[in-house]
């Protein structure tokens, strides 16, 4: 059975990406708390991790405060599951939720129409988090 913190990233994460059915994540502890691993769809670790890591980091403060409210402290790893390769590999994102934030390298050949249209989308999609999150306010955690 999977664990409150387990579900409420999975729900989350189930919300960004196009292949929720390949959403996995695993808990681990350590040292440093406990160690979330989530693997995607590797066509989905862009949506995850979002432009310049901003929505990986937003998963991580969400993770934070939850941490906070059960006194834990949360690691969140992303990694793809490469289905060529077999085995998972880390994506390019970052290790921990205290990690200094680092710049995503940049691909500038895009089109403005196509990042506006993009951008319109996580609005709409932000959106909609939002009010299943409200939703969520009742579950006690």
């Amino acid at each position: 059975m999977a664990t409150i913190d387990q579900q409420f990233v999975e729900y989350i994460v189930k919300t960004l990406v196009n292949n929720p059915d390949k959403v996995e994540i695993e808990r681990g502890v350590d040292e440093r708390g406990v160690l979330l691993t989530l693997t995607v769809d590797p066509e989905d670790v862009g949506r995850v991790i979002g432009k310049r890591g901003a929505t990986a980091q937003s998963i991580r403060t969400l993770l934070r405060a939850l941490g906070t409210k059960n006194d834990a402290r949360y690691n969140l790893k992303i990694v793809n599951s490469d289905e060529e390769g077999g085995a998972p590999r880390p994506a390019p994102s970052y290790a921990s939720s205290d990690d200094a934030a680092a710049p995503v390298a940049d691909d500038t050949s895009d089109d403005n129409d196509e990042e506006e249209a993009e951008e319109e989308n996580e609005s709409e999609l932000a959106e909609k988090t939002r009010a299943e999150l409200a939703d969520l306010d009742d579950l006690e955690i």
